[in-house]
């Protein structure tokens, strides 16, 4: 009689920390070969917690890597590292399985886009430069929705994500109270960043309802501080997409109206209570961006126009990532003759300036491909709140990217991950 060595296929536990955990079937021998699984078994649990906890770090200290950044020029890298490291270790030392989505056909694609065209255009001055940017959001966002999927839940990134987001807004706030900033920045530089990191975040604590009246607080709290660290910015673009947000909310039936209304009284209360303490911050702030309202909207309709341009002229492949700081000075006729860093301030536009027709289409195909594995994962039976708090979150990010150029950071990626995962978790939302 031939022999045949047992397999011992996984499955999935859930774990009472809120992680899925992958651990195999018990053995059915004793003695040494017992032992070489126990060991196997552990130390596949210590790689699957490393992947959790490095999942976990990279969207959540995403906010604040200005304040990483000043700590240690690479500070802000080291929990992708981890992440990119751990992964593979979990999927290629232990050979655990990878689960496909569309949206890594996508991923991949969009890739091998960005790598075309820098190679096409390598003698640009800022091409690797923008490179390396790109690819690694591409890989950390195929490796969370693998890992959203098998080992740690949706919600606990999105808790990342808001956790992270609020110790930013806590630092808008400090900048513009204590440091007497007219424009909050915190741990990010610029404060139309900030503001498109916060309001990315606000509609994810929908989906952190625990129940009790203590977790209730902590959500106010929550939605207190990420809304105004926002309004502190005086970005119009993240207040518009704050608005699109709300909106959402409330015709999907995530909130109601009672909520949203008294959400909204806090806010506003908090709000006056903040401009009291800096009131001569707030007057002044105010002044100066009345003052450069109109400058502001002419510099973005010039530099909308020059993405366009090299859009036209460079259709399939644009000028390479980081083409539009290089070439923007000849493209604009030398409007801005003295910018040193420009973007285009629509995320779209400077995607397709860069990447041509083809990576704008990929790009854009990723987002819409998210939007619909959220709705998707709803019908099939996903939380309600949880798939529209994603929603709500990609249609800020969608619309706070008409007047911001934010692909590299990690709001749009971890929420598209989310989205994804989340049709994957719910097996009917594929076959339907």
């Amino acid at each position: 009689m031939p022999h045949t060595r047992q397999v011992l296929w996984p499955r999935l536990r859930a774990d009472v920390a809120g992680i899925d955990v992958l651990v195999p079937d018990p053995p059915s021998r004793e003695g040494a070969g017992s032992d070489r699984v126990r060991i196997r078994t552990r130390s596949l649990r210590a790689a699957e917690l490393l992947v959790v906890v490095a999942a976990v770090l990279t969207v959540g200290a995403a906010p604040v890597e200005g304040t990483l950044i000043a700590l240690h020029p690479h500070a802000a890298k080291l929990p992708a590292i981890l992440l990119v490291g751990s992964w593979m270790l979990l999927r290629f030392g232990f050979r655990t399985r990878f689960n496909l989505h569309p949206a890594h056909i996508l991923l991949a694609a969009l890739a091998a886009t960005v790598l075309a065209s820098s190679a096409l255009n390598l003698s640009g001055p800022f091409t690797l430069q923008y490179t390396i940017r790109w690819i690694p959001f591409l890989a950390i966002t195929t490796i969370l929705i693998d890992v959203l999927y098998r080992e740690l839940r949706v919600r606990i990134v999105l808790a990342a994500s808001v956790v992270g987001a609020a110790v930013a807004g806590s630092g808008a706030l400090i900048s513009v109270i204590v440091s007497g900033e007219r424009r909050a920045t915190g741990p990010l530089e610029d404060p139309n960043d900030l503001a498109y990191v916060l309001v990315a975040a606000l509609p994810l604590v929908v989906a952190l309802d625990k129940g009790g009246r203590w977790w209730g607080v902590a959500r106010v709290a929550l939605v207190a501080v990420l809304a105004l660290g926002a309004a502190a910015t005086f970005s119009r673009g993240g207040a518009i997409a704050a608005v699109v947000a709300m909106l959402w909310l409330l015709a999907r039936g995530a909130v109601s109206v009672r909520t949203m209304v008294f959400a909204g009284a806090v806010v506003l209360v908090t709000a006056v209570t903040v401009a009291a303490l800096a009131a001569s911050t707030f007057v002044a702030a105010l002044g100066e961006k009345q003052y450069i309202a109109g400058s502001n909207v002419d510099s973005r309709l010039i530099r909308w126009q020059a993405a366009a341009r090299m859009l036209a002229e460079h259709p399939v492949l644009g000028v390479g990532p980081g083409g539009f700081r290089a070439e923007y000075v000849n493209a604009s006729g030398l409007a801005e003759i003295a910018e040193q860093t420009p973007v285009t301030h629509n995320m779209y536009l400077e995607v397709g300036a860069e990447l041509g027709a083809v990576g704008l289409l990929l790009f854009v195909a990723l987002i819409f491909t998210a939007l619909v594995c959220s709705e998707l994962a709803l019908r099939a039976g996903a939380d309600r709140r949880t798939s529209v708090a994603i929603q709500a979150s990609l249609l800020a990010i969608i619309v706070a990217s008409i007047f911001l150029s934010e692909q590299y950071y990690i709001s749009l990626w971890s929420t598209v991950a989310a989205a994804c995962a989340l049709y994957l978790r719910h097996p009917a939302a594929a076959r339907g």
